[in-house]
């Protein structure tokens, strides 16, 4: 579905949307019939921005409501999205660059499925590490999946994408990826719409089950079928319009996604650079070879890793080329990309710097005041300071600001369920105390799997489970276990009941608590202590939580 085919089908209207929103009107307006995602900054307006018009009963026009809600985790949604497509529904999943990591088993075998109602998986990447651990490049799965994937480069284009990108996946009868990055989906823009959206498809669920049964024999017969859509994907992306190529001088840029915004915004319009737009994927290499035979340098601006930049040497015929990007220094290879480097790349004066921000003091991120993690790491402190080598794997979570000072009070924080595994392997090792320190959220996102493993040997560590009865870091959305129910869970996983205690994080507490860790890391086995009091913004908002 072109971009004119979408305004020619009905009446437009422009509204003020966040390159996540954005995403999640395009989704609606394609006629989802349900969205999946788990909390993860910066997606996490993508769900919740579908949940508020179906809740609400906008953007559907009295249809019925879409099905949206947050999973387990990411690997959940996806396959939950899978099972809509199966009956051919259309779904959207959506998540971060690391949630995707959760999600890549489902993710890879999806591509050999297929899809039958149309599938979308939005990743969000974080370029510069606002708020992940690590950064990473989506594109490189979409590659290494083998399937189409889109990279906007504007609120308007993540609408319109979003559209196609069901149409194109019903087509194709494959999941398409749409790739973001923060500084676009956290930012707004005029967006024209549709007035009036796509109805809900009907069920119409797979008829010829063995193509989603992937054992060997049909695995094999799918892959190549796979491997077959090579050629139609290739075509596809060369005759593009989202691909766009504007031959002039003999200097070219090949600019990706966000990036194009920022070339535009140093060189204009008019200008005498030739200028390789790519937002959809695979590569369109009929154009990228236009380019080559046209110019004699060629710079690529692309904000995440050299993705585009490592594929034009030899492969795509541009090897006799002197190529600049983030290979040969001309961009910083971590980081965001800002309009800044992007005009210092192409030879351009530098601007005069009207930035303020140098001038400011340090103000490192600090747990609330109230919150209940700060009583929670005083008790557990006050413990393990009698002990010499004390190791607290954390995890990922408000919590994790437990590394900072004042408290000083964790060693870790690799990914998401990490702590438990961690603490149960420095225990096997003979580390004592080994404790771990997970949230409400992140134990039944991730940890479920590694205290079942700790549980059935009764391994030497203590599990400390910060319960504030919900995802507080990526703006309170509600978990899915907390309070008495979360304690009958740690139980039903095999844990001994007489170690698993529950304290409340509070100073005219502090006495007990530190008693009952202390006698929970003295114990020989494994013990799990749930510290549960609920997020001072949740009771600041008024739940009833």
């Amino acid at each position: 579905m072109s971009t004119q085919t979408i305004e020619n089908a009905g009446g437009m209207r422009t509204e003020i949307l966040l390159g996540d929103e954005a995403v999640g009107l395009g989704a609606l307006h394609a006629g989802i019939s349900g969205a999946f995602s788990y909390p993860g900054t910066p997606a996490t307006e993508i769900l919740e921005y579908i949940s508020g018009c179906s809740q609400r009963g906008d953007c559907v026009n009295g249809r019925k409501p879409v099905a949206a809600s947050w999973s387990a985790n990411e690997k959940v949604a996806y396959e939950e999205a899978l099972g809509m497509s199966y009956a051919g529904k259309r779904a959207l999943v959506s998540m971060k660059h690391v949630g995707l990591n959760v999600a890549a088993d489902p993710f890879m075998s999806s591509a050999l499925t297929g899809a039958n109602g149309g599938l979308v998986v939005v990743v969000a990447d974080d370029p510069g590490m606002h708020s992940s651990q690590n950064e990473q490049d989506s594109r490189f799965y979409a590659r290494f999946a083998q399937i189409p994937a889109y990279e906007p480069s504007d609120q308007q284009e993540a609408y319109y994408m979003t559209l196609e990108a069901f149409e194109q996946s019903e087509r194709l009868k494959l999941p398409i990826m749409i790739r973001l990055v923060t500084r676009l989906a956290h930012s707004r823009g005029n967006v024209k719409v549709l007035e009036h959206g796509k109805s809900q498809t009907a069920l119409d669920a797979v008829q010829d089950s063995a193509d989603w049964t992937l054992m060997p024999m049909n695995a094999r017969r799918r892959f190549a079928r796979l491997v077959e859509t090579e050629a139609e994907l290739d075509r596809l992306a060369d005759d593009s319009t989202h691909n766009v190529l504007k031959l002039a001088g003999r200097m070219g840029i090949i600019c990706s996604g966000i990036a194009y915004g920022y070339v535009l915004e140093n060189v204009g319009p008019a200008t005498d650079f030739s200028i390789l737009k790519i937002t959809q994927y695979p590569l369109p290499k009929g154009k990228i070879r236009q380019l080559a035979e046209h110019c004699d340098e060629i710079t690529v601006i692309e904000d995440g890793y050299p993705f585009i930049e490592t594929q034009l040497k030899g492969v795509l015929g541009a090897e006799d080329k002197v190529i600049h990007g983030k290979q040969s220094g001309h961009l910083p290879k971590t980081g965001e990309l800002t309009p800044d480097l992007v005009r210092a790349a192409l030879g351009l004066e530098p601007r005069p710097s009207r930035d303020r921000a140098s001038d400011l003091g340090a103000r490192p991120p600090r747990l609330c005041t109230g919150c209940p993690h700060t009583d929670s790491y005083r008790a557990i402190g006050a413990v393990l300071e009698a002990h010499d080598h004390p190791v607290v794997f954390s995890d990922i979570g408000c919590y994790t600001l437990g590394a900072l000072p004042p408290y000083n009070a964790i060693q870790s924080c690799v990914d998401m369920g990490a702590s438990i595994g961690m603490a149960r392997g420095a225990s096997l090792s003979g580390v004592h105390p080994s404790c771990a320190v997970i949230g409400d959220s992140t134990f039944t996102h991730s940890g479920l799997s590694p205290l079942l493993g700790a549980a059935r040997d009764n391994s030497n560590m203590t599990v400390l489970i910060l319960d504030n009865s919900t995802v507080a870091m990526t703006g309170g959305q509600e978990g899915l276990v907390s309070g008495e129910e979360l304690v009958e869970l740690v139980c039903g996983l095999g844990v001994d009941k007489e170690h698993v205690r529950t304290i409340v994080p509070l100073p005219k507490a502090h006495e007990d608590n530190v008693r009952v860790i202390r006698e929970e890391v003295d114990y020989e086995g494994l013990s799990v202590v749930v510290s549960a009091r609920a997020c001072v913004q949740v009771k600041r908002a008024g739940s009833p939580t």
